[in-house]
Protein backbone atom coordinates (compact mmCIF):
# COMPACT_ATOMS: atom_id res chain seq x y z
CA UNK A 1 0.00 0.00 0.00
CA UNK A 2 1.26 3.46 -0.87
CA UNK A 3 1.98 6.01 1.96
CA UNK A 4 -1.00 8.11 0.87
CA UNK A 5 -3.42 4.94 0.07
CA UNK A 6 -2.02 4.23 3.95
CA UNK A 7 -2.62 7.81 5.93
CA UNK A 8 -6.28 7.49 3.95
CA UNK A 9 -6.69 4.15 5.86
CA UNK A 10 -5.29 5.85 8.90
CA UNK A 11 -7.57 8.70 8.81
CA UNK A 12 -10.68 6.45 8.43
CA UNK A 13 -9.38 4.32 11.09
CA UNK A 14 -9.99 7.53 13.61
CA UNK A 15 -12.81 8.55 12.78
CA UNK A 16 -14.18 4.87 13.57
CA UNK A 17 -12.30 5.21 16.66
CA UNK A 18 -14.04 8.04 17.88
CA UNK A 19 -17.58 6.26 16.93
CA UNK A 20 -16.50 3.09 18.67
CA UNK A 21 -13.04 4.17 20.97
CA UNK A 22 -10.52 1.22 20.97
CA UNK A 23 -10.67 1.08 24.78
CA UNK A 24 -13.96 -0.29 24.67
CA UNK A 25 -12.76 -3.23 22.48
CA UNK A 26 -9.68 -4.16 24.58
CA UNK A 27 -11.27 -3.71 27.36
CA UNK A 28 -12.86 -7.00 26.89
CA UNK A 29 -9.56 -9.18 26.65
CA UNK A 30 -8.87 -8.09 30.68
CA UNK A 31 -5.40 -6.43 30.73
CA UNK A 32 -4.03 -5.54 33.80
CA UNK A 33 -0.74 -3.56 34.98
CA UNK A 34 2.30 -5.08 33.93
CA UNK A 35 0.89 -7.07 31.02
CA UNK A 36 3.06 -7.40 27.94
CA UNK A 37 0.93 -7.52 24.63
CA UNK A 38 1.43 -8.11 20.78
CA UNK A 39 -0.81 -5.83 18.41
CA UNK A 40 -0.32 -8.00 15.40
CA UNK A 41 -1.00 -5.79 12.46
CA UNK A 42 -0.83 -2.95 14.37
CA UNK A 43 -1.82 -0.60 11.59
CA UNK A 44 -1.60 3.18 12.57
CA UNK A 45 -1.44 2.22 15.95
CA UNK A 46 -5.00 2.75 16.95
CA UNK A 47 -4.92 0.37 20.07
CA UNK A 48 -1.22 1.80 21.22
CA UNK A 49 -2.22 4.81 23.34
CA UNK A 50 -5.61 2.40 24.84
CA UNK A 51 -3.00 -0.58 25.46
CA UNK A 52 -0.67 1.55 27.32
CA UNK A 53 -3.29 3.18 29.28
CA UNK A 54 -4.01 -0.26 30.49
CA UNK A 55 -0.43 -1.96 31.27
CA UNK A 56 1.06 1.58 32.38
CA UNK A 57 4.47 2.07 32.76
CA UNK A 58 5.70 -1.99 33.80
CA UNK A 59 3.51 -3.67 30.88
CA UNK A 60 5.10 -3.79 27.22
CA UNK A 61 3.74 -3.12 23.76
CA UNK A 62 5.09 -4.89 20.88
CA UNK A 63 3.03 -3.41 17.29
CA UNK A 64 3.95 -5.03 14.61
CA UNK A 65 2.67 -4.87 10.88
CA UNK A 66 4.35 -5.85 7.73
CA UNK A 67 3.47 -1.90 6.60
CA UNK A 68 6.69 0.55 7.55
CA UNK A 69 4.06 3.38 7.19
CA UNK A 70 1.99 1.84 10.00
CA UNK A 71 5.64 1.39 11.82
CA UNK A 72 5.95 4.77 11.25
CA UNK A 73 2.93 5.74 12.46
CA UNK A 74 3.15 3.77 15.88
CA UNK A 75 6.83 5.35 16.31
CA UNK A 76 5.22 8.69 16.13
CA UNK A 77 2.52 8.01 18.66
CA UNK A 78 4.77 6.42 20.97
CA UNK A 79 6.90 9.37 20.98
CA UNK A 80 4.39 12.25 20.92
CA UNK A 81 2.56 10.11 24.10
CA UNK A 82 5.68 9.39 25.65
CA UNK A 83 5.29 5.92 25.53
CA UNK A 84 8.92 4.13 26.44
CA UNK A 85 7.03 1.12 26.62
CA UNK A 86 6.60 -0.01 23.30
CA UNK A 87 8.35 -1.59 20.55
CA UNK A 88 7.67 -1.88 16.84
CA UNK A 89 8.33 -4.49 15.06
CA UNK A 90 8.38 -4.84 10.92
CA UNK A 91 7.59 -7.73 9.87
CA UNK A 92 5.06 -10.14 7.49
CA UNK A 93 4.96 -13.33 10.61
CA UNK A 94 7.64 -13.82 12.54
CA UNK A 95 7.75 -11.89 15.48
CA UNK A 96 11.18 -12.38 16.23
CA UNK A 97 10.02 -12.82 20.45
CA UNK A 98 11.19 -15.41 22.25
CA UNK A 99 8.88 -18.19 23.74
CA UNK A 100 6.09 -17.44 26.05
CA UNK A 101 6.74 -13.70 26.43
CA UNK A 102 3.20 -12.13 25.94
CA UNK A 103 0.19 -12.34 27.85
CA UNK A 104 -2.07 -11.40 25.74
CA UNK A 105 -1.91 -10.93 21.27
CA UNK A 106 -4.67 -8.76 19.13
CA UNK A 107 -5.28 -10.05 16.38
CA UNK A 108 -7.84 -7.66 14.89
CA UNK A 109 -9.18 -7.14 11.72
CA UNK A 110 -5.92 -8.58 9.78
CA UNK A 111 -6.75 -12.32 9.93
CA UNK A 112 -8.39 -12.52 6.10
CA UNK A 113 -5.59 -11.15 4.67
CA UNK A 114 -2.97 -13.75 5.88
CA UNK A 115 -1.66 -15.80 3.48
CA UNK A 116 -0.68 -18.74 6.38
CA UNK A 117 -3.07 -18.70 9.21
CA UNK A 118 -1.60 -21.83 10.65
CA UNK A 119 1.85 -20.27 10.94
CA UNK A 120 0.75 -17.17 12.23
CA UNK A 121 -1.29 -18.56 14.90
CA UNK A 122 1.77 -20.88 15.71
CA UNK A 123 4.02 -18.01 15.74
CA UNK A 124 1.52 -16.86 18.80
CA UNK A 125 0.84 -19.67 19.73
CA UNK A 126 4.73 -19.94 20.64
CA UNK A 127 4.96 -16.43 22.02
CA UNK A 128 2.18 -16.41 24.40
CA UNK A 129 2.66 -17.41 27.58
CA UNK A 130 1.04 -20.29 29.68
CA UNK A 131 -2.89 -19.43 29.47
CA UNK A 132 -2.19 -16.76 27.68
CA UNK A 133 -5.15 -14.98 25.02
CA UNK A 134 -5.28 -14.19 21.78
CA UNK A 135 -8.72 -11.86 21.58
CA UNK A 136 -9.58 -11.94 18.00
CA UNK A 137 -11.58 -9.98 15.85
CA UNK A 138 -12.41 -10.07 12.36
CA UNK A 139 -15.71 -8.47 11.09
CA UNK A 140 -14.71 -10.23 7.15
CA UNK A 141 -15.53 -13.31 8.95
CA UNK A 142 -18.19 -15.51 9.89
CA UNK A 143 -18.27 -17.01 13.40
CA UNK A 144 -18.11 -20.41 12.14
CA UNK A 145 -15.22 -19.44 9.94
CA UNK A 146 -12.97 -17.92 12.98
CA UNK A 147 -14.00 -20.65 15.41
CA UNK A 148 -12.82 -23.13 12.54
CA UNK A 149 -9.78 -21.60 11.67
CA UNK A 150 -8.27 -20.30 14.94
CA UNK A 151 -8.90 -23.73 16.29
CA UNK A 152 -9.00 -26.17 14.24
CA UNK A 153 -4.90 -27.68 15.76
CA UNK A 154 -5.80 -27.32 18.94
CA UNK A 155 -3.69 -24.47 19.92
CA UNK A 156 -6.31 -22.44 21.32
CA UNK A 157 -9.72 -23.15 22.95
CA UNK A 158 -12.69 -20.20 23.00
CA UNK A 159 -12.85 -19.12 26.63
CA UNK A 160 -15.60 -16.37 26.24
CA UNK A 161 -17.13 -14.33 23.84
CA UNK A 162 -17.50 -10.68 24.05
CA UNK A 163 -19.21 -7.53 22.49
CA UNK A 164 -16.64 -6.97 19.75
CA UNK A 165 -14.12 -9.97 20.45
CA UNK A 166 -13.49 -13.92 20.74
CA UNK A 167 -10.80 -14.69 23.16
CA UNK A 168 -8.89 -17.65 23.19
CA UNK A 169 -7.05 -19.32 25.56
CA UNK A 170 -3.45 -20.85 24.78
CA UNK A 171 -3.77 -25.06 25.43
Amino acid sequence: MSGLGFRAMAFMFEVRDFFRPRKDIVGEVGLREGFHVLDYGCGPGGYVKPLAELVGESGRIYALDVNPFAIKMVQRIAAKNHLDNVEMILSDWDTGLPDNIVDAVLLYDVFHDLTDHNSVLEELHRVLKPNGVLSFSDHHLKEEEIMSRVTNKRLYALEKKGKRTYSFVKT
